[in-house]
């Protein structure tokens, strides 16, 4: 069934790097999402409604606040497939980020409300009456909502969209949720204690604790969070292979929205060419970012000299003492000359953001180790940190 519907809606559906496939994806779910919890919701509350159960009648507008935050994600998507304009150069992407976090945030304001009713209902219990038709309607409605949660779990990880994955989630919370309304309802047919009211209070608190889950989860993209691991190392990976390079460091990896990145990074590369030749090279490997990656990348010069034999030796050095302290730090723009008759060694080292000595102790323990062996070694050294 979710394949057939994402054959009949999505053309193209394996090519999910391009954006008007993602776009499909997106519009197909907001579309289910529609559809389903409206006829969900309806059913619900003609039942909640006869049988005077909150829990239900609860359950239903959830059901309801589903379908508005599935057509959120219609649009959400919609407009993040906007092309670029002047007052949005890199495009509307995040617009899919903002579309998840308002989902969430209905997902608890919904969660908030149930909270406050189902309080009043155990502080004021009230009878629940419910016939076995009913109750078996109410069984029938948990496996769709177990088919909308694969269909979304699937379309989720397809696109890597974490909207849809958000709409998932809520997909589950309602079975969840669903399935104690049901035995809430057995339950009370054998005691007079508000069990009710109990189980919209848990219902409640479920869906805002996982509302709030999502919106922690969504939030981080908009902040600006550290970029996958593995599109950065298939990035240094691919420049590495490109002419000329000899090495890639400093990357900063900006995200416009899913599979939207802009990028600079310094490109180590022979001084001995002029710079016309620099010029054509690094052109040339942003050209080819483009072309095997979902990234626009600005290639920043490095002259670096590999076949100074003195400068490759102390370079050596220098990489083998910083790797035995921490293996994580990188020795990069590292230069030798000579001042004042004295051999002069100067280089940037990238270290973890939360590093554990402090950045005048680990300049003097590094100097101290490289002028062990050559006391008259004049050496500056830049601490930076890294973004990726």
């Amino acid at each position: 069934m979710n394949e057939l519907l994402i054959q009949l809606f999505v053309k193209n559906n394996k090519d999910t790097t391009l954006p008007s496939v993602r776009t499909a994806y997106g519009i197909l779910a907001g579309w289910v999402g529609i559809f389903s919890n409206i006829v969900l919701c309806l059913v619900k509350l003609v039942i909640g409604i006869f049988s005077g159960s909150i829990a239900i009648s609860a359950d239903a507008v959830n059901n309801l606040s589903d379908a508005g935050s599935s057509a959120i994600t219609l649009i959400g998507f919609k407009m993040a497939a906007k092309p670029a304009d002047d007052e949005h150069p890199f495009g509307h992407g995040r617009i899919e980020y903002v579309a998840g976090l308002v989902v969430a945030i209905i997902i608890v304001a919904v969660g908030l409300n149930f909270l406050k009713t189902s309080f009043e209902r155990i502080i004021h219990p009230a009878e629940v009456e419910i016939t076995a038709v009913a109750l078996l309607i109410l069984l029938l409605t948990l496996p769709v909502k177990l088919w909308m949660f694969f269909f979304y779990r699937k379309v989720a990880r397809r696109i890597d969209s974490e909207t849809v994955h958000a709409v998932a989630f809520d997909s589950l919370s309602d079975i969840l949720t669903t399935s104690l309304v049901i035995l809430s309802l057995i339950v009370s047919r054998f005691t007079d204690l508000p069990v009710d009211g109990c189980a919209g209070l848990l219902v409640a608190l479920f869906i805002v604790t996982g509302g709030i889950k999502v919106i922690r989860e969504i939030i981080n993209p908009l902040l600006g969070e550290c970029p996958d691991r593995r599109i950065v190392d298939e990035l240094k990976t691919r420049l590495m292979e490109c002419e000329g390079i000899e090495g890639v460091h400093d990357i900063i990896l900006h995200n416009y929205g899913p599979n939207r990145y802009f990028a600079t990074a310094h490109a180590e590369v022979s001084p001995n060419t002029n710079a016309v030749y620099l010029h054509d090279i690094l052109e040339a490997a942003e050209v080819e970012i483009a072309r095997r990656l979902p990234i626009r990348l600005l290639l920043h010069c490095d002259p670096f000299s590999s076949q100074n034999p003195e400068l490759k030796q102390w370079r050596t050095r220098t990489e083998d003492i910083i790797g035995a302290l921490d293996p994580n730090m990188q020795v990069y723009d590292f230069r030798l000359a000579e001042q004042e008759n004295r051999p002069h060694i100067e280089f940037s080292l990238l270290i973890p953001r939360k590093y554990s000595r402090a950045e005048d102790k680990l300049i003097q323990k590094i100097t101290g180790l490289l002028q062990k062996d050559h006391p008259e070694l004049d050496v500056k050294i830049e601490l930076t940190y890294s973004f990726v």
